[in-house]
């Protein structure tokens, strides 16, 4: 079974110049690689916007999620804030990467780096109803941690 090809519009910035496209490691592959376009030193305990050097036209209906890269964060503490990110369809900047350092030791990225990954999803919109009564479930109210240990 082959999976839908969603067509998303790429805006290669100045910043973007000599950068792979994001693009899938392997046929398999949900997400695809975003690089860097910038370098730095990320401080253990702090956060910063990475720029990824590209602006996208998402298709009406679709959204562009961002996620961490799981070899970052296992090995390195590196993770994606705001996980997963949502780039909507009707925003026209440059993506950006909400890295944080929640490992022991400051971590270099230079440009070209993989950063993050991107997953092209669909998104339903809800009509919100408001009612006087909700209808009762077996776990009513039960909210953190009342469904076990």
């Amino acid at each position: 079974m082959s999976s839908q090809k969603v067509e998303v519009r790429v805006k290669r910035l100045n910043n973007g110049a000599g950068l792979a496209l994001p693009g899938y490691a392997s046929a398999g592959a949900a997400g695809m690689d975003i690089c860097a376009a910038e370098g730095l030193t990320l401080k253990v305990g702090k956060r910063h916007a990475v720029a990824t050097g590209f602006a996208f036209a998402i298709p009406e209906g679709y959204e562009v999620q961002v996620r961490p890269r799981s070899g970052l964060a296992l090995k390195h503490g590196i993770t994606c804030l705001n996980t997963p990110g949502t780039v909507d369809s009707d925003y026209r900047g440059e993506v950006k990467v909400i890295l944080a350092n929640l490992g022991d030791e400051d971590f270099a990225i230079a440009r070209g780096d993989r950063i993050a990954q991107l997953v092209v999803a669909p998104v339903t919109h809800a009509a919100m109803i408001e009612v006087d009564a909700l209808d009762d479930t077996d776990r009513g109210a039960g909210g953190f941690g009342s469904t076990g240990v």
